[in-house]
């Protein structure tokens, strides 16, 4: 198995699950479960496979991971009472599965030869777009959306860090470490120290 098939399974696992945990949250039956996991743990790579015309998409090419997603909501489904803080475990798992997740679509677009623009783009919208769909179903405010918090901008700035690294001789796995570990260190950054982007506030017209 290549190294960007592993992640496209971890970053789907670990995306599976965080979807479960909303689904926990909005108090759904099993199939809501396997639908809330199966929606968030391949929306991401959907559309990025769909942007980059690669056919067939991952998961009809590899119905795993959709088996494995599933497998991921009936575990959470059984065991997610037992959780003390269900969102502490959605919001850090969430920011495992972004970074994966944004690993994964960098990688993708490398191996098509895409240019550098495309392949960040590819990078923010795997990582980005399976919990914003989770989210806006579930009926929560997106994570993608907190005010100020650092999400997209992890991801962006990760998949950048791979650009620049293959382009100054890094080979391609090691490159798409790197970008994992600035997007988490940064998402981490963001949820324990209060690292924020500035916020727009509005002021009054002048006279």
């Amino acid at each position: 198995m290549s190294g960007l098939a592993l992640l496209d399974y971890a970053s789907v696992l670990v995306f599976a699950l965080t979807g479960a945990l909303v689904a926990s949250r909005a108090q759904l039956d099993l199939v809501g479960f396997a639908f809330i996991a199966c929606l968030t743990a391949v929306g991401g790579g959907t559309v990025r496979d769909l942007l980059l015309d690669r056919h067939p998409v991952f998961w009809v090419d590899q119905p795993t991971y959709i088996m494995i997603a599933c497998a991921a909501a009936v575990i959470v489904f059984f065991t997610a009472h037992l959780m003390e803080s269900r969102y502490n475990w959605l919001i850090w798992l969430d920011s495992f599965a972004l970074s994966i997740a944004a690993a994964a679509g960098t990688g993708a677009a490398m191996s098509m030869g895409q240019s550098g623009v495309i392949t960040v783009l590819m990078g923010v919208t795997t990582g980005c777009l399976g919990g914003l769909m989770r989210d806006v179903v579930c009926n929560e405010v997106p994570l993608v959306l907190k005010q100020g918090e650092l999400y997209v901008s992890c991801a962006f700035t990760g998949a950048l860090t791979a650009v620049f690294a293959t382009r100054l001789g890094l080979d391609v796995l090691p490159a798409l470490a790197l970008c994992a570990f600035v997007c988490w260190v940064l998402r981490a950054g963001s949820l324990l120290l209060g690292w924020k982007l500035p916020v727009y506030k509005a002021r009054p017209p002048r006279r």
